[in-house]
């Protein structure tokens, strides 16, 4: 993605290149009419150029180049210079009007995590957050994000925020683009989530890389972009195009167990549900009350019983030993992190929320290290 030059001036006036030409006559002492003659141009049509009521076109450019010696080319790039300044000015005359759609967006922080490049005035800001959105105007990012048609509203974490939730979105899809994915198949999907269930005993610098190349040749781009202040959000799956889907996740919670239950909760809507449904998981909601109650419990047994089978979670129980030393056991037996036992013990309530906790894995973002 093209960064912003740093300094570069932008004039906040337009000089239409007519002043260029009439300087031009001017040194060679050539008069408008004579100009008008030499280039088969009606006396007017030079006029208007000179007063900028007119554009050099490509043609009238050509005639210049002959008549004048100086390259059409420079008289093409003026005009265009001169055009895209006009249109520049356009736009932050309109964008001027409409600083209060600015104020929703948590600015300071898509700063300082470098999502968009720091600006002065606010105008500037809002082109900021139009080129990291991919849009032209504020106008079709509400169409995309706001609009009746929009997968995102059925989110009622996108509701809560939508600002931030769809600036978190968004860092997703710019960072799914970079990563190269096999068409998705399903039957590959699975095998993945099997080798992955055995690195959540990994740390993260093993588990990162490997997972999301398991992924990526299954079709999904996984990765992880930290939380938005205010957004309180855990994942998110949607689907990119008919064979890629995006697995996103922010490390809320910081822990492994929700971490990794969150990756298979969000694989779980991958593989049971359609490709149009948007899921996005938020604080207090479960893991995710989004888009119908019954699809988000379908993704949370889902995730449960693949990392660990109901079966094995009742006769674990039975032996009413929950000492530190009998949950490592259980989780070398299933192949899985101990923190994650622990995190489904302490969801169920068996164990209280501050036991265990030394048998989990803490993560955090480089940047935030």
């Amino acid at each position: 993605m093209a960064k912003a030059t740093k300094n570069a001036f932008r004039p906040n006036y337009a000089v239409p290149p007519g002043e260029t030409l009439r300087e031009t006559l001017q040194s060679l002492g050539m008069t408008q009419t004579e100009l008008a003659k030499r280039t088969g141009r009606p006396k007017k049509t030079i006029n208007e150029i000179i007063k900028g009521k007119a554009a050099i076109t490509a043609d009238t450019a050509l005639q210049l180049e002959r008549v004048l010696g100086v390259p059409a080319s420079f008289w093409n790039n003026l005009e265009r210079n001169y055009q895209e300044t006009l249109a520049r000015l356009r736009e932050e005359d309109q964008l001027q009007s409409q600083i209060k759609w600015l104020k929703r967006f948590p600015i300071p922080a898509l700063v300082k995590k470098g999502w968009i490049p720091k600006m002065s005035s606010d105008v500037e800001k809002i082109q900021a957050l139009l080129n990291f959105f991919g849009v032209a105007g504020i106008n079709e990012w509400k169409s995309m994000w706001e609009g009746p048609d929009a997968a995102y509203r059925k989110s009622l974490a996108f509701q809560s925020n939508p600002a931030a939730v769809a600036a978190w979105l968004r860092k997703g899809e710019i960072e799914a683009q970079k990563i190269e994915c096999k068409p998705f198949k399903k039957s590959a999907f699975r095998k993945a989530l099997i080798r992955i269930k055995a690195l959540t005993v990994e740390p993260p610098e093993v588990f990162e890389p490997e997972m999301r190349k398991l992924c990526a040749e299954a079709g999904v781009a996984v990765v992880f972009v930290p939380e938005l202040p205010g957004t309180h959000l855990y994942g998110a799956t949607r689907w990119l195009r008919p064979t890629k889907a995006l697995i996103q996740l922010s490390l809320r919670g910081k822990t492994d167990d929700h971490l990794w239950f969150t990756f298979f909760h969000e694989a779980g809507h991958i593989l049971l549900h359609e490709k149009r449904d948007v899921f996005i998981e938020a604080k207090g909601e479960g893991c995710g009350a989004m888009v119908g109650a019954g699809k988000e419990q379908e993704a949370n047994q889902f995730a449960q019983e693949f990392l660990i089978p109901f079966s094995e979670y009742q006769a674990f129980l039975q032996n009413n030993d929950l000492s530190q030393t009998a949950i490592r056991l259980f989780a070398e037996k299933l192949g899985i992190a101990p923190g994650i036992v622990v995190g489904r013990l302490q969801h169920d309530k068996v164990i209280p929320y501050s036991t265990g906790n030394r048998l989990k894995k803490r993560f955090r973002f480089r940047e935030e290290a």
